[in-house]
């Protein structure tokens, strides 16, 4: 392994945690029913745990109302029973074919509880892309230790990897912010 290899292994390592955090946001409920929301639960079908969109289509046919069509009508107890189970404070409806989730208003309080969970994911992000940078370091450490790389590459190169630290933190920072504010939004 050279420098480049592992700056471009660390980069791409943070970018995966960037797309991890946002994918985790997504699931955070706003104001607006979004199939995001509830696509990744895991139901209790076919003995074993399968995801939600695995099992179903799910659409938002109004702003704040979910509908779930499974494809395999025997699943229907167990999508219920699992979005019960999941906490998002949502009561599904069994309506023939379909069962319709209506998302409740937002309360200030819940909505204050959604900015700390988002928080709580952001916080996750960054810990792990500083972890990416601590194992990015050691790898050059390990470099500079087995021969054939300058201590002034060694040096740059640790450069490199604190800068792109800094920028996914950033966007990390960013992507809060964005989220915060779209569940603020009444």
């Amino acid at each position: 392994m050279n420098i480049d290899e592992v700056l471009f292994d660390t980069e791409d390592k943070m970018l995966k945690t960037e797309e991890h955090v946002l994918q985790q946001f997504s699931g955070v409920r706003t104001g607006k029913a979004s199939p995001a929301l509830i696509e990744n639960l895991m139901i209790e079908a076919y003995d074993s745990h399968m995801r939600l969109k695995e099992l179903a289509t799910i659409s938002a046919p109004e702003a704040r109302m979910l509908m779930v069509q499974p494809f395999d009508q025997t699943t229907m107890k167990a999508i219920e029973k699992g979005i019960q189970s999941a906490g998002l404070g949502l009561n599904p409806a069994v309506q023939g074919r379909f069962i319709r989730l209506v998302l409740p208003e937002l309360s200030a309080e819940r909505r204050q509880e959604f900015v700390k969970i988002c928080k709580r994911m952001s916080e996750e992000g960054r810990v792990a892309v500083r972890n990416e940078r601590r194992q990015a370091i050691e790898s050059l450490k390990k470099l500079k230790n087995e021969g054939g790389v300058s201590e002034d590459d060694i040096k740059t190169a640790e450069t490199d990897v604190q800068k792109l630290t800094d920028g996914f933190i950033v966007k990390i920072d960013q992507h809060l912010a964005y989220k915060e504010k779209e569940i603020l939004t009444v």
